[in-house]
């Protein structure tokens, strides 16, 4: 694993984390206590997911592609993209959450009887 691979992973991660934690930010802010992820969110992050891969995939051969002649390095290209996945996430997010669909939802402690 070269270099501009390490950089990329750690690019990843970092861009996996950012998502996870802006997402739970927003929702922590409107409920005090614990979150429980849902189905809506375990497939928003799914699709977060699938789209660093593909960007890992996809990238380099599509940087190629559109600039032939240009210097840019596979690593390069993939850190763009990896980025273009986080504000495109936001955007994502935003529109579930006009539509009412919800990322996270409260736990609903047990009620005392």
């Amino acid at each position: 694993m070269g270099i501009q691979d390490v950089i990329s992973s750690i690019t990843v991660l970092f861009i996996v984390a950012m998502i996870w934690l802006r997402t739970r930010v927003q929702y922590s802010r409107q409920a005090r206590g614990p979150l429980q992820l849902q189905r809506a969110g375990r497939m928003y992050f799914a699709g977060a997911l699938v789209t660093l891969v593909l960007g890992w995939i996809l990238a380099p051969l599509i940087g190629r592609l559109a600039g032939p002649t240009a210097p840019a390095t596979p690593g390069l290209i993939r850190v763009i993209w990896f980025l273009a996945t986080y504000y495109v996430f936001i955007v994502v997010h935003r529109i579930l959450k006009v539509r009412g669909v919800e990322v996270y939802k409260p736990v609903q402690p047990p009620n005392a009887s």
